[in-house]
């Protein structure tokens, strides 16, 4: 087979295995759990398919998608139906992560017995847990201790599922059609006993009735999670409602919004195990939801299945792939392997392109508007510069050190993912397309070529000292790539700081005022050109370019998410104090793989023969 054959049968494989999860058949049930998912709801000021609203709070919650029950696996869509529609049954479900020692002993629970813990069990210390959190709230975000910042945590998760409970009926009551019922024929008695002006016993009692029935219907409004009623025809885009809302418009009473009754009757029949009434209550609803709200529902459809697909954790997948097919083709010098290696290569920047797109068009926005896109967009810049390096050398040195970059940042998007919707609305301050499509993008470019430059750097170093007989030919490639690296990173962040500039004196009405995030992102540049002219004056060579490099991710990494660990700055959009760790054991590896290029080549294997 030749390896032009074997490129386009690895690639064609590798597509078709990553594309496998948004074909793949739903778990047999008799309730249409997926097309519940796909109804749109408004929640963080953006439609989104019930099936995101879940997935993000589960995340919250549990830390994860899933739950695992009885020894099988619910999906989030299903957590949330039962939390929200029978929730004496998710009160059950081990869905709370809980590892702090402190926080499991103010719960009363012991250490040791896992960390995933049922409502039920942590419901009796409710009080203490909202008086602790209320404490640690007043405390300044960076100055809290651990057990402040855990309980913290525990009260938002609990608040978080306590609002689901009572989403769509006040948890732990009956059938919600039934009381939807109840209370229409309440309201026509009360109008007929107001029109009649009839005052009796009978009446006072039905408006005590009425007034308990409208305080319940005001607590959901005010506790519900998500708003599921879609605006009527004519209703201006943003008039979506709660159950609870809609119960409290004028004339509830007598024509209720067409989705209420359907809802109502999703709740009655899901608690009764009806699926037939489930599936059909589930099926109207969409229905109606296509004709009056065709954007929104097309919009969560698409959005459902992007869930589905899972791109990035698919392009995460293939680059490990590829990275170890790359090793595998050094290891035997096959060509074969060399192909598919490519090929899984390029499989994954396509998987990776298809999810930043979809993104892209998921949020009419482009594609970098936060630290979950910024990761990604950067893993992609990285890898796009590594598929034209591997034009120029055909060594397979660019495409493993892009697939590095490629994982890594997808991983770090992964992370960032579990804080909750990474589609959120922007603020207002980068609420303007041009300019940050030009200065942000830009910049970003600038952060994948650093980035992937430090990786090259680093594969030479790894070579200087792990390979016995290094080819000159393969160090003169890595070197030349990493140069070239570096005047791309040098010219974008460049460019992107300048756009920078004028992108603030738009929005703040200055050009420069020393921000964190500004001078980080002038340090690279800095950084970047005195790499370049410690080079061009004779100052280092192969060696000091390549320990240059390695230090780049250094300053990227600091000057992408340290603002944010900072809190302070007109670019710092939220503290992030679980990431201080990582980014400090980031940089002390880059400070070891420095040491290490300063050493003789091989020094070791030297020192055994001087013991001798």
């Amino acid at each position: 087979m030749t390896p032009r054959r074997i490129f386009s049968a690895v690639f064609v494989g590798a597509l078709a295995l990553a594309a496998w999860p948004a074909v793949a058949p739903a778990p047999k049930s008799d309730f249409d759990i997926e097309a519940f998912g796909r109804l749109p709801a408004l929640e963080g000021g953006r439609i989104k398919p019930i099936d995101t609203f879940a997935r993000n709070t589960l995340l919250i919650v549990r830390s994860k998608q899933t739950v695992r029950v009885d020894g099988r696996s619910l999906s989030a869509t299903r957590w949330l139906l039962d939390a929200a529609f029978k929730p004496e049954t998710a009160d059950t479900y081990p869905s709370f992560v809980v590892d702090d020692p402190e926080v499991l002993g103010l719960l009363g629970l012991a250490q040791g017995k896992g960390r995933y813990f049922a409502y039920w069990q942590l419901e009796p210390r409710r009080d203490e847990i909202n008086k602790q959190a209320q404490s640690a709230d007043a405390v300044p975000s960076g100055a809290r201790s651990r057990f402040q910042t855990a309980v913290l945590a525990l009260e938002t998760r609990m608040s978080l599922y306590e609002r689901v409970k009572n989403t769509f009926m006040p948890s732990g009551r009956g059938d919600p059609s039934a009381e939807l019922a109840s209370f229409q024929a309440l309201m026509r008695a009360a109008m007929e006993a107001l029109r009649s002006g009839q005052a009796s016993k009978g009446a006072a009692e039905m408006m005590a009735a009425l007034d308990a029935r409208m305080r319940a219907y005001q607590f959901l409004a005010e506790a519900a999670a998500f708003k599921s009623v879609p605006p009527l025809k004519g209703e201006p885009d943003e008039a979506w409602a709660s159950f609870g809302e809609s119960m409290l418009r004028p004339g509830a009473g007598h024509m209720t919004h067409p989705s209420v009754p359907l809802f109502a009757r999703m709740a009655a029949s899901y608690r009764a195990g009806d699926a037939a009434g489930f599936n059909a209550a589930v099926a109207e609803q969409a229905a109606w939801a296509r004709e009056n709200a065709a954007e929104a529902t097309r919009h969560a459809r698409v959005e459902a299945l992007f869930n589905r697909a899972q791109p990035f954790i698919s392009g995460m997948t293939l680059y490990v792939v590829a990275l170890l097919l790359v090793f595998a083709s050094w290891a035997t010098r096959r060509e074969d392997v060399s192909s598919a290696a490519h090929a899984v290569f390029w499989a994954a920047f396509v998987i990776h392109t298809l999810g930043l797109l979809a993104r892209t068009v998921l949020q009419g926005r482009p594609p970098v508007t936060n630290l979950y896109s910024s990761a990604v967009f950067v893993g992609w810049g990285a890898v796009l510069l590594g598929l034209f390096g591997e034009r120029i050398h055909r060594r397979g040195f660019a495409a493993a050190g892009a697939s590095a970059v490629g994982f890594g940042t997808l991983l770090i998007a992964h992370h960032l993912g579990a804080s909750g919707d990474t589609m959120d609305v922007m603020r207002a301050v980068l609420d303007s397309n041009f300019w940050l499509t030009t200065h942000v993008i830009t910049i970003t470019i600038g952060y994948s070529g650093t980035y992937l430059a430090g990786l090259l750097a680093a594969a030479w170093i790894a070579r200087r000292h792990f390979v016995r007989k290094p080819d000159p030919a393969d160090d003169k490639a890595i070197v030349s790539l990493t140069y070239g690296v570096i005047a791309f990173g040098l010219f974008f962040s460049f460019i992107g700081t300048v756009l920078g500039g004028i992108w603030a004196d738009q929005s703040w009405g200055r050009f420069w005022g020393w921000d964190p995030k500004e001078n980080g992102a002038l340090l690279i540049v800095l950084w970047n050109a005195l790499i370049l002219h410690m080079r061009w004056a004779g100052f280092v060579r192969e060696r000091g370019i390549m320990m240059m490099a390695v230090f780049g991710n250094i300053i990227t990494s600091v000057s992408w998410f340290g603002v944010n660990m900072l809190g302070i700055g007109l670019h710092s959009y939220g503290f992030m104090d679980s990431a201080f760790w990582w980014l400090l054991l980031f940089s002390v590896s880059q400070l070891l793989l420095i040491m290490l290029a300063a050493l003789p080549p091989r020094f070791w294997s030297h020192a055994r023969q001087l013991d001798a």
